[in-house]
């Protein structure tokens, strides 16, 4: 009876980790819908998804210690000092910006009218040490600095960099709710090798894209922003005659921004297992652009290592996809 009672007692002690194992692979045929669009494809897009669990006992971790193919990772590098309140306005954020990027670089690469609203900066997130930490929150959304409004993220960043040096301030306007704030913050150095300055905030453009036809975009059960490149690919795909999937299973994964570029993500060796568990021809991974940039090496060194049968193929903007996958003859 003792040992049963220890059992029952540590079933309910919680620990601070969560498990990452490869999810399962999606078609996107089905959750996007082009009005007027062409349903015809002989093949499939899917996106990638990673399972996380939360380890709420300590039997879950061990479970996590012998499962193939599961990292444990602590749940203060999953969410930061964000609470869960805060966490899950990112991921919500993230998938609405995600799929608004997706049309904009989709309907721009078939050549399809768009048109852009842009709203503001949406504070992503704030470093611990930032002064902005006591006047901003993560939700809040920059719609001026010194009077000057603000569109793009670059845009922001700029004119920090050109007009601002460590201990300057500047004056923010923001929206936070149905509210209308102004701040002042003090720069900082974001980086001492380099000088660059800033107000320690990761910053994200918040528009709404007007394109030409309706779209409807099932996205309830995905979180984040990985799955952009993917769905550009499937609303270009409908938009245009000739498909592109040619009969083969595609998968892949990055985020897209509204001028097409894709960018790196995480989870990206249990992504590219999921495709090939599943079967998948081909896998599109974020080419690594800069020194810190890994999402390809890490795929590379995953297929080297497990004998994965799978084509991968490293894109930079959604025009090499779409390139790559024109240049390809139908699957026999």
């Amino acid at each position: 009876m003792i040992i049963l009672l220890l059992l029952v007692i540590i079933a309910f002690i919680p620990t601070p980790y969560y498990l990452y194992q490869p999810g399962p692979i999606e078609d996107l045929e089905p959750k996007v819908s082009v009005e007027g669009g062409h349903k015809n494809e002989q093949g499939s897009f899917n996106l990638t998804t990673v399972l996380s669990v939360k380890a709420f006992n300590p039997y879950i971790l061990v479970y996590g210690l012998v499962a193939p193919h599961t990292d444990i990772v602590r749940e203060e590098d999953v969410k930061g000092d964000l609470t869960d309140a805060e966490y899950t306005k990112i991921l919500n954020f993230m998938m609405k910006d995600s799929k608004q990027n997706a049309l904009v670089a989709g309907f721009t690469e078939a050549g399809e009218e768009v048109d852009i609203e842009y709203h503001g900066i949406f504070v992503r997130t704030i470093l611990p040490d930032s002064p902005a930490k006591k006047v901003l929150k993560v939700g809040d959304l920059i719609t001026s600095i010194d009077g000057k409004k603000m569109n793009e993220a670059p845009e922001f960043i700029s004119y920090i960099e050109e007009n601002k040096k460590v201990g300057d301030h500047a004056t923010l306007t923001i929206k936070r709710g149905d509210k209308e704030l102004e701040e002042t913050v003090e720069m900082i150095a974001l980086d001492a090798s380099t000088d660059r300055v800033g107000i320690g905030i990761a910053p994200e453009e918040e528009f709404t894209a007007t394109v030409s036809r309706k779209v409807k975009i099932n996205s309830e059960d995905i979180g984040g922003p990985s799955a952009g490149l993917m769905f550009s690919l499937e609303i270009y795909n409908q938009l245009t005659s000739e498909d592109l999937t040619k009969g083969y299973k595609i998968a892949g994964t990055g985020t897209i921004d509204h001028n097409g570029n894709v960018g790196q993500i995480g989870g990206i060796k249990h992504k590219v297992t999921a495709a090939n568990e599943e079967g998948a021809d081909i896998f599109f991974t974020p080419k690594d652009i800069t020194s810190i940039d890994t999402n390809e090496k890490d795929v590379l060194a995953e297929v080297k290592e497990n004998e994965y049968g799978i084509e991968i193929v490293p894109v930079a903007t959604l025009a090499e996809a779409v390139d790559y996958l024109l240049g390809l003859e139908v699957k026999k």
